[in-house]
């Protein structure tokens, strides 16, 4: 069965390569709960108090469809880091328009988390300890804040571990250390975000 889910994989991301937008939609569809959690995390309190990340997450989406010939498949992980480069993109693109002019959205309140909160948990379990297991909208709140409390290293380990889900060398790869160091400051990262949150 794991086969032939990876058979139907590969054809689905090679018909997305070969420039059919259905297959790339597809794809996008299975992932948005993932980039939803991961542009929430990242995007910070600030730019939550301004920004929906379900807006956020269909700009991605339609950006992507827009740049689909773009797009050539190498592989899950590869997939993975194109979706959440641009994910990140996006954040950073809209953190530079609150910022400019004095719109700094570091200032603001948090906006509260989405009413498809559901799919959000779900992610969001995949790094909380089983004591925090039961989620709820004041529960969200409250790991977005110890999250945003984490430094900016710490933050982009958990995300890539445990939201997009790359293997330890692929995120070794990505933030220049050994496979080691990445294990080592996930585990620091999981057990500082853990301190924050009780």
């Amino acid at each position: 069965m794991a086969d032939e889910f990876r058979s139907e994989r590969k054809a689905q991301l090679e018909q997305a390569t070969r420039g059919d937008p259905g297959a790339l939609g597809e794809l996008l569809e299975e992932y948005v709960p993932r980039v939803q959690a991961f542009v929430r995390l990242r995007m910070g309190a600030g730019l939550r108090a301004h920004e929906s990340s379900v807006d956020l997450v269909q700009g991605v989406c339609v950006d992507l469809l827009r740049r689909q010939e773009q797009f050539e498949y190498r592989g899950e992980a590869e997939f993975r880091s194109w979706l959440f480069r641009a994910a990140l993109n996006k954040i950073r693109e809209r953190q530079r328009f609150w910022l400019r002019d004095r719109r700094d959205a570091r200032r603001e309140q948090g906006a509260p988390p989405s009413a498809d909160s559901t799919r959000l948990e779900e992610v969001y379990r995949s790094f909380a300890t089983p004591s925090q297991d039961l989620m709820s909208h004041e529960h969200i709140a409250r790991l977005e804040a110890a999250f945003d409390r984490l430094p900016e290293h710490y933050r982009e380990v958990i995300t890539l571990a445990r939201v997009v889900g790359l293997p330890h060398d692929a995120i070794a790869e990505q933030m220049g250390k050994s496979v080691g160091a990445v294990r080592q400051m996930l585990g620091r990262a999981l057990l500082q975000l853990a301190e924050f949150m009780a």
